[in-house]
């Protein structure tokens, strides 16, 4: 199959699930997730393995991109007016995940050692602090969500990934070193993950600089937007080539330019209306390489390390949160906000894949990883738009679209006449509804919108009409 029919299977496969996910008032994430599932090669098998592998660029890049928006929110003043507090519940459930999961883990290998091996834990555990930026910044833009839950958790979700990129580093030089048996470096475990640190930050750094000053020869927004594609595209490039984080460098990317252009707000819009189709290529395509059948061999471990790392980012966020007494909402629902986890968990397992003397860890590490990612994916998404309708961040979307999409279709028709012709298909309480309608009321903004009036094709405001005054011939004379 040509790559670019595939690039059209995948994109038509995302959009009518979201026609699904709408009617169920369910996130796009999780439709995306599902249209690669059903599409992939373990399923309809419309996607092979090898075309999935010629589109992986569009996995990177995207990840880029979604690193770039992110750091769009590191704003000096924000972070002056959110203050420390924002930082200390980022350190707090970070690191009560990765510790959970590592004792956890533990207690499964003293019980049994044949299960899993002290490398495995290692890794694993950094992985567990690891977030989905991508999905989580998906589910805030669509559903417009704002207030102080969603205020602290695009800036928890990026320092997230920072910590969880240091400790994933720091864990895996440990986790080589007891797994060939050699020696605990100090620069294998300090150094090595120091560098790609600062080399990453000072690119991104540099990189943003010159975006910025480019802004300043070009007025227009289709150039700056063009200006900002081929900084990301160098950022990934030059990670790729000098072993940094592309996820640090393109968020220092967005941070920078962000800090010092004012009017950074136009390009990071004209970003957010170019990526769609990029971010949703990224989800299909990530949902196209789980393979259900792995489930089962997940076993123990991988529930272990699903239930530990749930508890770890929820428990690390309520205790935190409590300490430094922030909002009750904060408190309650950021931590079920921080459950999704892909992109970059997915990402720290193919570094564990490509890294020599590691290809027996790689396996089960490989296995737990893509079944924790479909599960948190696929409820992940949901949690977090739960978790910000419960905090208030998210306003009407109680009733089922599917619901009101009836109704409306059986108000349309009971227009035409009194008797409702969808009886045979409906609830008893919609048709008991349908008897009592009344016809001149028009029904609510719905699924297919409103019905039309003669008031909605007038452009212009209604004139109030004038009183009639008698005219001159009508007066009465004295």
């Amino acid at each position: 199959m040509p790559i670019l029919l595939g690039l059209a299977i995948a994109l038509t496969a995302g959009l009518l699930m979201t026609r699904i996910m709408r009617l169920l008032n369910l996130p796009n994430v999780t439709g995306y997730l599902i249209a690669g599932l059903i599409i992939g090669p373990f399923c309809a098998k419309l996607l092979s393995i090898e075309i999935i592998d010629a589109l992986g660029a569009i996995t990177t890049v995207a990840l880029g991109f979604v690193a770039f928006s992110i750091g769009g929110e590191f704003k000096i003043s924000h972070i002056k007016q959110i203050g420390g507090k924002v930082v200390f519940i980022t350190f707090a459930q970070a690191l009560m995940a990765v510790g959970l999961v590592m004792g956890a883990l533990f207690i499964v290998h003293a019980i049994s050692p044949a299960i899993i091996s002290i490398p495995t834990i290692l890794i694993l555990s950094a992985i567990a602090a690891a977030t989905a930026p991508a999905a989580t910044l998906m589910v805030v833009k669509q559903y417009k969500a704002h207030g102080p839950v969603t205020d602290a958790l695009l800036p928890v979700v990026a320092f997230d990934d920072a910590i969880g990129l240091v400790v994933f580093s720091v864990c895996l030089g440990i986790a080589k070193v007891v797994h060939t048996g050699g020696e605990l470096s100090f620069y294998n475990l300090i150094v090595l993950p120091l560098i790609e640190i600062v080399l990453s930050i000072g690119t991104g750094f540099v990189l943003g600089g010159l975006l910025a000053v480019f802004c300043r020869f070009f007025k227009s927004r289709a150039n700056r937007l063009i200006w900002t594609i081929v900084c990301v595209l160098t950022a990934v490039a030059l990670s790729e080539m000098f072993a940094m984080s592309s996820l640090l460098t393109c968020m220092m990317i967005g941070a920078t330019f962000a800090n010092l252009r004012k009017d950074s707000m136009p390009v990071l819009e004209r970003v957010d209306i170019w990526t769609p189709p990029l971010f949703m290529l990224f989800f299909v395509l990530s949902g196209a390489t789980l393979d259900v059948s792995i489930i089962p061999k997940v076993g123990i471990v991988g529930l272990v390390y699903l239930i530990a790392r749930s508890i770890g980012k929820y428990s690390g966020t309520f205790f935190s949160a409590q300490l430094v007494k922030t909002e009750k909402p904060v408190r309650n629902y950021l931590g079920i906000a921080l459950l999704p986890q892909a992109g970059v968990a997915i990402g720290m397992m193919q570094v564990v894949a490509q890294t020599p003397g590691l290809e027996d860890v790689a396996q089960t590490i490989t296995t737990v990883v893509l079944c924790a990612t479909l599960i948190y994916e696929l409820f992940g998404p949901v949690f977090t738009k739960w978790a910000l309708k419960k905090a208030g961040e998210i306003t009407g979307e109680g009733e089922l679209p599917a619901v009101t999409m009836i109704k409306n279709l059986k108000t349309r028709f009971s227009r035409k006449g009194n008797s409702c012709p969808m009886s045979c298909d409906v609830p008893s309480v919609i048709q008991d509804d349908c008897k009592n309608d009344n016809p001149s009321t028009s029904p609510p903004d719905s699924f297919l919108g409103p019905i039309p009036t003669e008031a909605d094709y007038i452009d212009t405001p209604s004139i109030p009409e004038r009183e009639e005054t008698p005219s001159s011939a009508e007066t009465p004379k004295k």
